[in-house]
């Protein structure tokens, strides 16, 4: 064995030792396996995530990485004076760095994004001042529909460094009506109204369940607070059905919503004339 690598290193093929050229490729061989074990676990685990063409472009991009890595190790078996590499490329960086800093940098959000997953296709999200659904995530791009039917695409490098609400990511979501009854009306009755109808509704949560209260007594009104979880991506229709339904059934049980009332007293001052009253027989027709 020993007599074997003297040789190869005393072969030498021009001005590089055969030794030198087999340690090289099995480095670069080990690289590129390393590269297609990565890119099969890359594909393996991001299937679901990103569309197909989209996810080959990923995967490439890492397994070239890779193997320039390799060839980067690989280099000192040639005797590589790093000195002159270094300096070489570190002026080759930052001229391409500069012709493509923003190329490089959505590239790298978009890594990030389809990585970290904090928004998938078909989410209802907010992303920076744009509100929409989720059409396409891209290594370059995300792509939003707004609820006007627009479609804006957002580079990725602004979409991760912007503040992103997803609406969807929890399963579930609450929101709340304040509704108002007169003083006349039977709180407790309206209550009990309102409670049998989140009961009925097949989206609304009993866990966490509905509450339902007294929260104000208003100028004009009785304020009951009435506070709905729904499922993420039935919340919309549920809202808006159930603010309906229960106007629908307080009306139907004689309660109205009050509106603005104002009582007003005149002061009556000493040696003023009384105001004249109209009666429903008066007229302005002479005989």
């Amino acid at each position: 064995m020993t007599v074997a690598v003297e040789f190869l290193n005393e072969v030498v093929f021009g001005n590089i030792r055969v030794a030198d050229l087999i340690v090289f490729f099995v480095i670069i061989s080990a690289s590129i396996i390393v590269a297609r074990i990565i890119g099969a676990h890359i594909k393996k685990s991001l299937t679901d995530r990103v569309k197909k063409d989209e996810l080959e472009k990923l995967i490439r991009i890492v397994q070239v990485i890779i193997v320039l890595i390799g060839i980067f190790i690989g280099l000192p078996s040639f005797h590589v004076d790093f000195a002159e590499l270094l300096l070489i490329g570190g002026a080759a960086s930052i001229i391409i760095g500069f012709a493509s800093q923003r190329l490089v940098t959505s590239i790298g959000s978009g890594v990030f994004l389809i990585v970290e997953r904090p928004v998938t296709i078909g989410d209802t999200v907010k992303i920076g001042e744009t509100s929409g659904t989720i059409e396409d995530i891209r290594i370059l791009s995300t792509t939003i529909k707004t609820f006007e039917g627009i479609y804006v695409r957002i580079p990725n490098e602004t979409v991760f460094n912007s503040e992103i609400t997803n609406y969807v990511a929890n399963v579930a979501r609450r929101f709340e009506y304040r509704v108002g009854i007169r003083y006349s009306d039977d709180a407790e009755k309206a209550i009990r109204i309102i409670r049998e109808l989140l009961e009925a509704h097949p989206f609304v949560l009993k866990n966490p369940s509905p509450s339902i209260y007294v929260d104000e007594l208003g100028v004009n009104a009785v304020i009951i607070m009435v506070r709905i979880w729904a499922p993420s991506r039935e919340w919309w229709s549920v809202r808006t059905e159930m603010l309906l339904k229960i106007k629908t059934a307080l009306e139907s049980e004689g309660m109205t919503i009050p509106f603005p009332q104002r009582t007003v007293w005149i002061k009556e001052t000493p040696g003023s004339a009384p105001a004249p009253v109209l009666h429903p027989d008066v007229s302005d027709k002479h005989p």
